[in-house]
């Protein structure tokens, strides 16, 4: 096992992992929308962008991206205790980028008159709805069973999450003074 594992592996919440998904999808969103105004190279660009980030930097990086990194999470094949190999990571960044780029299109076109890119966001809420439902230690979406892989935390990273959760404390204690 990897020295920077918590031992046992530990839990990590459905919101660490949502709010990684979020940092990484808009990091690859921003760079896509200086395309224009054509969704097709939009999308094209998004999932280019999307697997370099999800799978060469993460495969470099010891199963952290820029999100992960940032939330102290990373990717574990559980079989071998190590970072997954490209196949695995190419199957679930494939699926999750396709999902994640037609949600980011209906972010997009949220301002438009058509209440119907809504809809777009259908195959991220059923791929990530799996893991609400999973009772096991380690629930997994639809996209980590596919690949084989588990989300766990690390020490190694940022921990935006709890800087955050200090600082919201210390504004809550000040205003209450």
């Amino acid at each position: 096992m990897s020295s920077d594992l918590v031992p046992l592996l530990p839990k990590v919440t459905i919101g660490r992992r949502a709010a990684a998904f979020c940092i990484d999808g808009f990091a690859v969103w921003l760079p896509s929308l200086l395309l224009g105004t054509n969704p097709i190279a939009q999308i094209i660009f998004f999932v280019l962008l999307w697997l370099i980030m999800r799978v060469a930097i993460v495969r470099k990086n010891r199963g952290q991206s820029l999100g992960r990194w940032a939330v102290d999470i990373k990717i574990v094949d559980p079989r071998l205790d190590r970072t997954p190999g490209l196949q695995e990571l190419s199957k679930r960044e494939a699926l999750l980028g396709g999902c994640a780029a037609l949600a980011f299109v209906a972010l997009g076109g949220l301002t438009s008159t058509n209440a119907g890119v809504v809809l777009l966001m259908l195959p991220l809420a059923i791929d990530c709805s799996v893991a609400f439902t999973d009772t096991a230690r380690f629930p997994q979406a639809f996209h980590d069973r596919i690949s084989g892989t588990i989300v766990v935390g690390t020490r190694r990273g940022y921990s935006l999450d709890i800087k955050v959760k200090r600082l919201l404390d210390q504004v809550q204690s000040n205003v209450r003074r």
